[in-house]
């Protein structure tokens, strides 16, 4: 099922329901690609099988990018307005369990940046601070291109970018960031996770030494069964927390 939630072209979420039953509960993908239109939600199509397979029901987020009419904060908005559209819909409603939100590099910077929108959220090799990106040159001087200012001329923009400054998130979370990632180095997510727990926040990391960027959303990897195991145990947690009396 094709979910519009908006006019442009680029706002759409692909729904796909789970391969068999029951369903574990609802997976929201946001792809990567440092905000630029050339990358698309097609990047997450083996996660989207492998979830779909594994008893989820999964709902994969495009949004406009640098290039097709995003930026800042629209991108952010094209984001919060598409998870609003998959809860609404009667598709979710279909499907029992908890909204987890899982997203890669910058995608994983728009997951946790939507936290209030979620129940738990898995971020893989994500961007936590959009200063840090913009000042070290990443992704081709990605940070630079997207917000089209400097930290020193918006420094609340790019506060409000930043999940690392948006802490406590207040969900379940889960970081996975390989040692030898060359897009994203792994110190962002060391530092993005001591500063949630320092908040408060539940947090698992995880840092295989030989992930690079890309493999982090390869379904065939040991770091994915880590994940998928990560989230079925959080799946079942959260279930047992919305049956329990108040």
């Amino acid at each position: 099922m094709t979910l519009a939630y908006g006019a442009h072209a680029a706002q759409t979420v692909q729904c796909w329901d789970p391969a068999h039953g029951p369903c574990r509960g609802v997976a929201v993908l946001v792809h990567g690609g440092y905000w630029r239109a050339r990358f698309d939600a097609s990047l997450m199509a083996p996660l989207v099988r492998d979830l779909t397979a594994h008893g989820w029901a999964v709902a994969n987020i495009e949004y406009r990018r640098t290039g097709n009419g995003g930026g800042w904060p629209a991108t952010l908005d094209d984001v919060r307005a598409a998870i609003d559209a998959v809860t609404a819909t009667p598709w979710r409603s279909s499907w029992d369990g908890p909204l987890v939100g899982i997203g890669h590099s910058v995608g994983g910077q728009l997951a946790l940046l939507t936290a209030d929108r979620l129940d738990a959220a898995v971020a893989l090799a994500p961007v936590t601070d959009a200063a840090r990106t913009w000042r070290e040159g990443l992704g081709e001087n990605a940070a630079a291109e997207f917000f089209g200012t400097s930290p020193g001329q918006a420094p609340a923009v790019y506060e409000a970018a930043s999940p690392v400054w948006q802490l406590p998130l207040g969900i379940p979370l889960l970081v996975v960031h390989g040692a030898s990632d060359q897009r994203v180095p792994v110190e962002h997510s060391q530092d993005f996770v001591a500063a949630a727990r320092s908040g408060g926040d539940q947090v698992d990391f995880a840092s295989p030494h030989d992930l690079d960027h890309l493999a982090a959303i390869d379904p065939s990897t040991p770091a994915w069964e880590r994940v998928r195991h990560w989230l079925e145990t959080a799946a079942d947690q959260l279930r047992l927390r919305s049956s329990s009396p108040a």
